[in-house]
């Protein structure tokens, strides 16, 4: 077959192009990306293509740092984030291979004191049911209460009984980071090894992944790293780091694309790389396996028909393929790995700004390329979402600013709204007065997050947090016998959809 090496005219990256190369990968892919990061504002992202068994692409494009000149390139560090799912779901898939454990024994076998909501589904969830976001809970509930907190893994763990289920246990899928966690710890009661050491022995040594990291901790002093942005909430801003090492087998993860293709290679390769055997196929297969339907309607905008959740991993049709992919989503990035076994087909994208739908775009339309579906610009198509999106939170972040301009005065003194406030899932918030007649929230769990608040009206505050990835949103407060009573506090749906109600009663309420 015949090769075309571009090394040269890609600096710093590898490009092998065949024969049978999409015209739009090997003549238009470049400019894409650099038209799309332009109308996304992403300053970094970096990009590999694994097909028939070799890297054909993998670069860096843009800025690790708004704020400096040093460029992404291959190398450059991201946070993977819910990418790490797929390592955790492998790891129980491994051990459920070698008998040490079962896929569908129950999780009280290994964690007698694990609880959820209620009795039944405390007796019956399963080590597959946590790993397959099957537990009746919405999307991201609890995860205010998780993401960046100081909570152990297991007191993480004890707050799911806290939990009051949206949904019916094993019939509504509803994505849940804690399902993984407890999948962690429970591989660490049954090897006497920590998740972070197992897959680093069972997987990324083998594998020669030696710039992936387990931990997000200390990944910004590392030497090439990209940095988080977000023009969420703001224009777009450098944000603090995330530390969801509590989160670990969910979400901790550090890598870069180079590393990154060697997982790929063995997911197309039935468990091989460069020869050996490192996991067994059934183990890739038993990832794979369909554990709960996530939507089987067809998609209008994509040749979709249906989606499934297996062990930490997402599968689909996709014109007439079958697709595996995950995205990874934590605060200032957002990545997907995604790959094709009937093409040989293998994809990774990481970016740095958590506002933008880009890396999926991006995606698809490398699929389409490869998959032979007819030209449509996934970029732009998805750009008429982002813009009402962005419209209507800069509606939003406006009127909250014409509300605290009028300078409205409270109906009771801001001294009255002080004090310590609970909720049963979160714990305690303590609010304070601040300067310049505003209020500030301290966060028991959050020791590195503030919250200011400004009031507007209607007993309700402006409430901006200090990082502001976590979001600007209204206070409301409930007063009885002229006395707040409630507060309720909302953080950015990328961490969690629902506001939590916290109540000056010690007890707490059962709300979120």
């Amino acid at each position: 077959m015949k090769r075309i090496l571009l090394s040269a005219f890609f600096t710093g990256c590898t490009c092998i192009l065949t024969a049978q190369t999409p015209a739009f990968i090997s003549d238009s892919l470049d400019s894409y990306i650099h038209r799309g990061m332009k109308e996304w504002q992403v300053p970094g992202l970096a990009i590999a293509i694994v097909k028939d068994g070799q890297v054909i692409l993998q670069k860096g494009f843009g800025v690790r740092d708004i704020s400096k000149p040093d460029k992404v390139d291959e190398h450059t560090l991201f946070m993977i984030a819910s990418n790490s799912k797929l390592f955790t779901g492998t790891s129980i898939a491994k051990l459920d291979h070698e008998k040490k454990i079962a896929l569908n024994d129950p999780v009280t076998r290994y964690l007698p004191w694990f609880r959820m909501w209620d009795s039944t589904t405390t007796r019956l969830i399963t080590l597959r049911d946590v790993l397959c976001h099957r537990l009746g809970t919405k999307t991201f509930q609890g995860d205010f209460t998780f993401w960046d907190s100081n909570l152990p893994k297991d007191s993480i763990l004890w707050k799911l009984r806290y939990l009051k289920p949206t949904g019916t246990f094993r019939q509504d899928y509803g994505y849940c980071n804690a399902g993984f966690l407890t999948a962690g710890q429970i591989l660490q009661q049954v090897t006497g090894q920590t998740w972070e050491h197992y897959v680093q022995e069972n997987i990324l040594t083998p594998l020669g992944m030696e710039h992936t990291y387990m931990n997000t901790a200390g990944m910004q002093q590392q030497a090439n790293a990209a940095a988080p942005h977000s023009n969420m909430f703001s224009a777009l801003t450098v944000l603090p780091f995330d530390n969801i090492d509590n989160l670990g087998p969910a979400a901790s993860m550090v890598s870069n694309v180079t590393d990154l293709t060697r997982w790929l290679r063995l997911q197309l390769d039935s468990g091989h790389f460069e020869g050996k055997q490192i996991l067994p196929w059934e183990v890739l297969q038993k990832t794979r396996d369909a554990n709960i339907t996530v939507n089987s309607r067809k998609n209008s905008n994509y040749p979709i028909h249906f989606v499934t959740y297996g062990l930490g991993v997402y599968a689909a049709d996709y014109n007439g393929r079958q697709v595996y992919w995950h995205t990874g989503g934590a605060f200032g990035f957002v990545t997907n790995l995604c790959f094709v076994p009937e093409e040989k087909l293998g994809i990774v994208i990481l970016s740095n700004n958590d506002n933008q739908r880009f890396f999926e775009a991006l995606r698809y339309q490398v699929l389409d390329a490869y998959l032979g579906v007819p030209y449509k610009d996934r970029s732009r198509f998805l750009q008429g979402f982002a813009a009402r999106n962005r419209k209507e939170t800069e509606t939003g972040l406006k009127r909250m600013q014409q509300r605290v301009d009028a300078r409205n005065s409270s109906p009771v003194p801001l001294d009255a709204y002080t004090g310590d406030y609970y909720n049963t899932v979160y714990g305690r918030i303590r609010i304070t007065k601040s300067g310049n007649n505003r209020l500030s929230c301290s966060f028991q769990h959050h020791p590195n997050l503030t919250a200011m608040l400004e009031y507007m009206d209607n007993n309700t505050f402006r409430l901006t947090y200090s990082n502001i990835g976590f979001g600007v949103f209204p206070a409301v407060f409930t007063l009885k016998d002229g006395k707040p009573e409630t507060v309720q506090i909302k953080a950015t749906d990328f961490i969690e959809y629902d506001a939590y109600l916290f109540a000056r009663d010690p007890q707490g309420l059962m709300i979120k």
